[in-house]
């Protein structure tokens, strides 16, 4: 500020966003209806304490953008038509339900300066910047039509045969022909809802499990039930119960370093879900997506079972980048042939650019080292926020032996769900259990992100809530 207390020339444009926000909440809310005048320029910057031009850029912008019009000699109004009535927009966002949703719209929306030990990915500079960076320079010399033309349906070949090498280290079996290139892991999963179920089918999930796929299953109006899961995979008695009694169409699952409990599957439940398949025709999707985070890879059902009845599917997200979208399905070939139809119906073509890019980073070494240093950093990470949390009293009911998550249980009498909403009020985003839980029997339980966890504030913030408890 300048001495006189009005705005320097360099706050100028904070100062136009916060008008333009306030303006924005207004109409948002219903405070502000169309054909509604706004307050003067002189009067909205006296109340906002700002200079008359600081309002007058904001409202111009605002006609720029079409929310509101100028009317000559008369001032400025809400133009248009009433938006539809959004819930989200009333009141503070802390307010949200705590849901499915919950911990992926608050990590999503968060503003830079918040600390997110409830999201799902790594940081930033965890991530191999310098070899995207190099593999756009690389991209930026190819020639047209990879830049700017469609991709074929099934995706990349050059790609979709590293895969096929790729998961042939972990004893599956899939030819090229039958890995199809999505634009990430959960359109794979929305893809193979859109091809399995119809509205009302039984889906069996475990319990508990990463929050979208119960989102994902009730978009597609599917009867979800969970499975209670373990230390070493579904409880395999519950599982045989539930897939007699509900004779369930699909099950989604993680084999390796399950989300959120970290835990991975022992041979003995992996063989014993497999012949439970059989005899109830149940097809299984296996989510693949924290492969490459682990030290010894778990068995996976595709692998035993083979891809008649096992879908694998995966994505780069979690380890290369979360902006360059490409995941993939692999399945039987007759299943590929159908999916294949279904992503030209749906999104026409395959994310070409992206898998480019995915490819000229997975081709070389620099990926090999990139995940070397990326399992050692996070073990240091692992050991380091086990012993902060059982510092506090916070305990993980599974130790996993990689990865990026744990699991754990909170001092006694404190509601998980009660401290994550306190804990968005000073800037920190975290993931409390029943978000995770179909059942909500989570409520004492909470999911970590070891990388996410590096800043004291973290750890400050826990041990004020536990202690006011």
């Amino acid at each position: 500020m300048a001495p006189d207390g009005s705005p320097k020339q360099s706050d100028n444009g904070t100062l136009v966003a916060r008008v333009m926000a306030v303006i924005r909440d207004r109409i948002g809310a219903r405070n502000l209806l169309a054909g509604d005048r706004l307050p003067s320029i002189r009067g909205l910057a006296r109340q906002m304490k700002v200079s008359n031009s600081t309002v007058v850029e904001a409202y111009d912008r605002l006609v720029a953008e079409g929310m509101i019009e100028a009317r000559r000699g008369s001032g400025f109004y809400v133009s248009g038509h009433t938006a539809p009535l959004s819930i989200a927009q009333i009141g503070p966002k802390l307010d949200r339900a705590i849901d499915p949703f919950w911990v992926s719209r608050q990590s999503l929306d968060a503003r830079p300066d918040m600390i997110k030990p409830g999201c799902g990915w790594l940081p930033a500079d965890w991530m191999p910047e310098t070899a995207i960076r190099r593999a756009l320079r690389n991209l930026s010399r190819a020639d047209d039509a990879t830049l700017v033309d469609y991709g074929t349906p099934l995706g990349l070949p050059d790609l979709r045969q590293l895969l096929s090498r790729r998961m042939g280290t972990y004893g599956i079996n899939a030819d090229p022909g039958q890995i199809l290139l999505t634009e990430s892991g959960t359109q794979a999963i929305d893809m193979l809802c859109r091809f399995l179920i119809e509205p009302g089918d039984t889906v069996l999930i475990d319990d508990p499990c990463y929050f979208n796929f119960q989102a994902l299953l009730r978009a597609h109006r599917a009867n979800i039930i969970g499975v209670p899961f373990t230390a070493n995979g579904p409880d395999i008695d519950a599982f045989a119960r539930i897939a007699a009694a509900h004779k369930p169409r699909l099950y989604i699952t993680n084999s390796g370093l399950h989300n959120p409990t970290g835990a991975s599957l022992s041979p003995m439940v992996a063989h014993r879900v497999l012949n439970i398949a059989e005899e109830h025709d149940l097809i299984i999707i296996e989510d693949d997506i924290f492969a490459d985070f682990e030290n010894t890879p778990a068995p996976r059902l595709a692998a035993l079972g083979g891809l008649d009845r096992v879908v694998h599917i995966g994505s780069f997200s979690k380890t290369l980048s979360a902006s360059v979208r490409c995941g993939y399905i692999a399945a039987s070939p007759d299943w590929i042939e159908g999916l294949t139809d279904l992503k030209i119906a749906t999104g026409f073509s395959s994310p070409n650019f992206s898998a480019e890019l995915i490819f000229s980073v997975l081709k070389d070494g620099t990926y090999r080292k990139h995940m070397d240093a990326l399992r050692d950093r996070l073990t240091r990470a692992m050991s380091a926020t086990e012993t902060r949390l059982g510092a506090l009293g916070i305990t993980p009911t599974i130790r996993p032996d990689a990865g990026i998550f744990l699991w754990c249980r909170l001092p006694d009498p404190i509601d998980a769900a009660t401290l994550a909403r306190n804990a968005l009020s000073e800037g920190v985003v975290l993931a409390p259990g029943n978000v995770f839980s179909i059942s909500q029997s989570a409520g004492n339980l909470m999911r970590f992100n070891i990388a996410q966890c590096e800043d004291d504030h973290v750890f400050t913030v826990l041990e004020r809530a536990i202690s006011h408890a």
